[in-house]
């Protein structure tokens, strides 16, 4: 059986998580995880499902993504380097020998 999204409102309640990453690797790679070829078709409305998803639930925008707002977000280079510094233990560091 077969389910009818009447409108994007449905679509987004019915999308969870792991689908939203499922269509992203299937729009950067390519490939679904099953390694099928996404057609041309399937690429487009992916993407476009993605970025309903990002506009509805991204809390944590990546350098370039649509936040929750609907527009674009960009994070300058030192905001990046912010974000990593406090995201990473540090583990060991070492001072190389001159």
């Amino acid at each position: 059986m077969k389910s009818h999204i009447d409108n994007i409102d449905q679509l987004l309640a019915m999308m969870t998580p792991e689908l939203y990453q499922q269509l992203c690797c299937a729009v950067e790679t390519g490939r679904w995880p099953d390694g099928r070829l996404v057609s041309d078709n399937q690429r487009e409305y992916a993407l476009q499902a993605t970025l309903l998803y990002q506009s509805c639930h991204n809390k944590q925008a990546q350098h370039m993504t649509v936040n929750t707002s609907g527009e674009i977000e960009q994070k300058s280079k030192t905001e990046l380097k912010a974000q990593y510094r406090e995201d990473s233990l540090t583990i060991a560091r070492l001072k190389p020998e001159s």
